[in-house]
């Protein structure tokens, strides 16, 4: 059997965006197989196709950034399809299968806690606080992949600016949306729930204020698909995948650190800080090499996955083999 691989595959053997989106109603209307009993009663989608990259809309202005890396980016189709967001399933397909159920408009996020001026902020009003640029980050999974991602977003310190926090804001608390209905991962399974829903995240405050800091509420020049947590989401380059918290809902000022989902769910594996650190491995699996998605070789993992120079003072003095 011959196998292509990317390199090989010419673009005009490549399925245009623009097919993508009738593909589900073609394959549809052009069969007449009925879903079985067993099937429907599991809730299974026969004629759900693979996951697919999704032309969206444009976003306008968008400005280069000095931030970003000059690797080479992943493809659309690699970043919408091969995804972690549990709230949308576990496997990494799910995401991309179910993101038809996770609708964005309307859409607020509420800003709580410790500051100055407290406010709810529609999504769009959100997405003029500050300029949009392109930053290119590299973004690393602690299951050891990687990928590099051409966000399009502002820095998170635009929105803590309009916020005014008080002198009492040590961390920033975020939270996703709470809503099984449009998040079928959050429902529970005969398994229960992965997750005590809704996910939180927090970072410090000189983590948020960081200029590498983002929110993104774009890719690729498109609007966030919902797959990779539209319509805003947290981007930290140099921490762990999980850290980057999606579909935000509200923002919370506190004083105290605050929880974090995954370090209440399985705290001897995951700390509240979740820098990428090549030195600790995950109790499971070794943090020392990371697979690119979409190259066959591993490559050593870089500690701050690369972003050393520019956050490593954030942590001067700290032992980061214990606080992980």
């Amino acid at each position: 059997m011959l196998i292509k691989k990317p390199n090989d595959i010419k673009s005009s053997e490549i399925t245009p965006p623009e097919l993508y989106l009738n593909r589900r109603q073609f394959i549809k209307s052009a069969s007449a197989t009925t879903l079985s009993a067993g099937a429907a009663l599991a809730g299974f989608d026969l004629f759900q196709p693979a996951p697919q990259a999704y032309a969206l809309a444009k976003l306008p202005d968008v400005k280069k950034s000095s931030y970003s890396t000059t690797e080479k980016q992943n493809s659309l189709k690699d970043i919408t399809s091969y995804n972690n967001f549990y709230e949308l399933g576990v496997d990494k397909g799910d995401p991309a299968r179910n993101a038809k159920y996770l609708t964005t408009r309307p859409w607020t996020v509420a800003i709580e806690g410790e500051v100055k001026k407290p406010k709810t902020y529609d999504i769009d009003d959100i997405m003029k606080l500050a300029p949009l640029e392109e930053r290119i980050y590299r973004l690393r999974c602690v299951e050891a992949w990687s990928m590099v991602i051409p966000w399009i977003g502002f820095p998170l310190s635009a929105l803590i600016n309009q916020v005014e926090p008080t002198g009492n804001a040590k961390f920033i608390q975020f939270v996703t949306l709470l809503d099984p209905k449009r998040m079928p991962g959050q429902q529970r399974s005969l398994f229960g729930n992965v997750l005590d829903w809704p996910y939180v995240e927090g970072l410090r405050m000189d983590e948020a204020m960081h200029p590498l800091t983002i929110l993104s509420v774009g890719l690729y020049s498109e609007v966030l698909p919902s797959q990779n947590g539209a319509p805003v989401r947290l981007v930290v380059p140099w921490k762990y995948g999980f850290k980057s918290i999606k579909s935000i809902v509200k923002v919370r000022f506190v004083e105290k650190q605050p929880a974090t989902a995954w370090s209440l769910q399985t705290p001897s594996e995951y700390g509240f800080y979740s820098n990428v650190n090549p030195e600790v491995d995950h109790p499971r699996w070794s943090q020392a090499t990371e697979r690119r998605i979409g190259e066959f070789l591993r490559r050593k993992t870089l500690m701050f996955n690369g972003y050393g120079d520019q956050v490593a003072s954030l942590y001067k003095g700290m032992d980061l083999r214990k606080l992980y």
